[in-house]
């Protein structure tokens, strides 16, 4: 039996298997079935206690007395299902993970066990991806994830692709009309999920605010972010996996002044662990894929004065976060700093896909300008920061950094 970590997997010797999830309290427990793109080829992929069979992947309920599991016959999937996650969420409205630590057990089809795994410093998640079976090179494995979410499982489930509807809006009284022939009843809808469903209004019936229009792309060319703002690293419905340039600007607020900023990026794990950091002293990490330019000291002459060149496709599978950052070395304050920005470029060619004007300052020494998360689904996205902190230095950059991940 092997005891998994974060990010850890082992070769799967049987081709039919379990994973129960069990906790001091009632979890449910869901399996999604997803193809190469990362996302469900419908809401039939989607298993869970409603919806109980799908192809090659079964939902088992313990009945309150044993774990619920997801049983999975790795030679009865269809062609171009790759990958088959576990997710687990609290059965009691609300509830967090906090003080409750869930282990999913790996087992074969005669209950012998593989693996087990019980995911780290849990708190405020309300839905855990716990573990993944996933196909690579022609052979099945199973990985240990244990990626959390604070909004259940309607985020992982909009993540992967699978319909998260409002509720209908409530008509206003009609007038009376002539009575018209009896309409046939519609087919029965098809099973949903009541924890992915909104809550009931508790005020009188009014009409919904209309739903979000989802995430912000890159299909209609360069995106202008504002802080907060996250844009997601897709193109013509396809994560964008080529090699990404992030360039830094800035000048000085006041002619004649140098001011020597530097540029830097750090990468972070699954539990927010910090992976390594590239900056000046170090101008490559992680095998060659996280490179940087080399140190201005000025800030003079146009265009990006340091550029970080990312190869997203060679990250290393536990890179899971990277947060650009610069520093005052030198110890001027921000607001001693003009037209400081960031953009996102597409190495190959050149083109500018994401730009973010930091248009206000504050006196400290150091910025948080930006990160990329990379999400289950295998997309990367974008956030526009502009956080400030007290540090001269990328090492006092780590912690706070993760903080914001």
């Amino acid at each position: 039996m092997t005891a998994m970590t974060p990010g850890s997997n082992i070769p799967l010797t049987a081709a039919r298997v379990a994973v129960d999830v069990a906790a001091p309290v009632r979890l449910d427990v869901s399996g999604l079935l997803l193809g190469a793109n990362g996302k469900v080829r419908s809401d039939d992929d989607f298993i869970f206690y409603n919806q109980p069979a799908g192809p090659g992947v079964t939902y088992r309920s313990g009945g309150g007395t044993a774990p619920d599991a997801i049983l999975v016959d790795t030679g009865a999937l269809p062609a171009g299902v790759e990958r088959i996650v576990v997710t687990a969420s609290p059965d009691a409205a609300g509830q967090t993970f906090q003080g409750i630590e869930p282990t999913a057990t790996i087992r074969d089809a005669d209950g012998g066990v593989l693996a087990t795994f019980t995911p780290p410093r849990l708190s405020t998640e309300t839905a855990l991806v716990v573990v993944e079976i996933y196909l690579r090179n022609g052979a099945w494995k199973a990985r240990a994830v244990g990626q959390g979410y604070a909004n259940g499982l309607a985020g992982i489930a909009t993540d992967f692709g699978v319909s998260v509807d409002e509720e209908p809006a409530v008509a206003a009284p009609a007038a009376p009309a002539p009575v018209a022939p009896p309409v046939p009843p519609a087919p029965p809808a098809a099973p949903v999920d009541p924890r992915l469903a909104p809550p009931a209004p508790s005020a009188p019936p009014v009409a919904p605010a209309p739903a979000p229009t989802g995430k912000i792309n890159l299909d209609k060319g360069r995106v202008s972010l504002q802080k907060n703002q996250t844009v997601s690293l897709v193109k013509g419905g396809r994560p964008l996996l080529s090699q990404v340039k992030m360039g830094l600007g800035w000048e000085p607020a006041y002619r004649g002044k140098d001011i020597d900023l530097d540029a830097s990026v750090i990468a972070y794990g699954p539990q927010r662990n910090h992976l390594d950091s590239c900056y000046f002293g170090k101008l490559a990490i992680l095998n060659g894929s996280v490179k940087h330019s080399g140190d201005n000291l000025t800030g003079e002459g146009a265009g990006d004065d340091e550029v970080i060149t990312v190869d997203l496709g060679r990250l290393p599978a536990e890179v899971t976060g990277l947060v650009f950052t610069v520093n005052s070395f030198s110890g001027q304050k921000f607001t001693e700093v003009a037209k400081a920005y960031c953009r996102l470029l597409d190495a190959a060619t050149g083109e500018e896909l994401v730009r973010f004007d930091l248009t206000t300052a504050e006196p400290q020494t150091g910025v948080m300008m930006a990160k990329l998360i990379r999400q289950f689904s295998g997309e990367w996205e974008m956030t526009a920061m502009g956080e400030f902190v007290k540090s001269r230095t990328v090492r006092g950059m780590v912690k706070p950094a993760a903080q914001a991940l």
